[in-house]
């Protein structure tokens, strides 16, 4: 005789009693961490609530270990990183840096490169202008993130994309936008410098 499947229940289960995910775990370490790092639980306590983090099934669980701390600031809700190259142009990265929403790059006369091959980004898309204007902007994204491309304008400089198509599953995807101007916009994986300064110093930040 052949087992039934069992009926879905007519009654959702309440938020908090939903299974929580891998992701949902990793967060709560982090925001446990940082509030370590801040002071506001010492390591005894925080090495409790860690155990207890990864052990947990249900976003209640989960809610309870962080329902004396501050609510962590969403990423989407950060004002936009605006970086202008002046005279002698302007980068961020490839340290660690925390990643908002929106990025606006404009490359002015000395040039702008975006590197995010350290950061950890939790968003699932991040709108980036690039305005290539006189000496350009360059984008390096980790191997693994994807670009879409096609709200570029390419301007005179031209848009070069050395991209993948090939995204891993819960990595960003970074959404082009802008114009090339004059010196163009190039978006792309690390070169094989960068790729072997990443592997000789990993914990870089």
């Amino acid at each position: 005789m052949t087992a039934q499947p069992p009926e879905p229940s007519p009654h959702p289960a309440p938020p908090g009693e939903l299974r929580a995910s891998h992701d949902d775990r990793e967060a709560v370490v982090e925001q446990l961490r940082d509030a370590a790092a801040e002071g506001r639980i010492d390591f005894d306590e925080l090495d409790s609530r860690l155990e207890q983090a990864l052990t947990s099934k249900t976003h209640a669980q989960l809610a309870v270990l962080t329902a004396d701390l501050p609510r962590p600031k969403s990423a989407e809700s950060q004002p936009p990183l605006v970086l202008k190259g002046g005279m002698s142009g302007a980068s961020r990265g490839p340290g660690r840096w925390e990643v908002p929403g929106r990025v606006i790059a404009h490359g002015g006369v000395g040039g702008v490169k975006v590197d995010f091959t350290r950061v950890e980004c939790r968003l699932m898309e991040v709108a980036v202008e690039a305005y290539g204007e006189t000496s350009g902007v360059t984008i390096v994204i980790p191997d693994g993130w994807a670009a879409d491309t096609n709200g570029m304008d390419p301007g005179v400089g031209g848009l070069t994309d050395k991209t993948t198509p090939d995204r891993l599953p819960g990595t960003p995807l970074i959404r082009l936008t802008g114009a090339g101007g004059m010196g163009g916009v190039i978006i792309r994986h690390p070169n094989r410098r960068e790729q072997c300064k990443l592997r000789s110093n990993p914990a870089q930040g």
